[in-house]
């Protein structure tokens, strides 16, 4: 006997964020390679480009973490960004006003990334859902269709 299956995935889920861990390796990763070529391309006294260039790292790293990441994330491509983007290199030094406003923009940047990409997960699966609708399943076997 046939036995007759509607073929369905249902409705996806949300995709899982990644470890943190690994975001944080890739933040590190990342703002040492970006931080090194802004000093070879730009040097050391314009940080404000190394400040956008791990702002938009740490937004797109966002998209991929948790927000418990977000953190971490900022506090790691800070620290890149004031041992090696600024003079003395090597040394991390702490201006209150300079440095607040440097953590607060990679921080704001990393929860805009993660904020964003819960938003769009969250748009995609509600239309999934909503548009796809249960597919119909035949309650009895005269209900099914005829075999071709």
């Amino acid at each position: 006997m046939i036995e007759w299956v509607a073929f369905r995935s249902g409705a996806r889920p949300v995709p899982r964020p990644v470890a943190t861990p690994l975001v944080w390796a890739t933040a590190c990763g990342g703002a040492l390679t970006l931080v090194a070529a802004h000093n070879i391309l730009v040097g050391t006294d314009r940080p404000g480009l190394a400040l956008a260039a791990l702002s938009l790292l740490a937004a797109l790293l966002g998209l991929c973490a948790r927000f418990s990441a977000a953190p971490g994330t900022a506090v790691l491509c800070w620290l890149f960004l004031n041992g090696f983007a600024i003079p003395p290199a090597g040394t991390l030094t702490w201006a209150v006003h300079r440095d607040a406003f440097w953590l607060a923009c990679l921080c704001a940047a990393t929860l805009l990334g993660t904020g964003l990409a819960r938003l769009l997960h969250a748009r995609a699966a509600y239309r999934r859902v909503t548009t796809a609708g249960p597919a119909p399943t035949p309650s009895a076997p005269d209900d099914w269709p005829p075999f071709p």
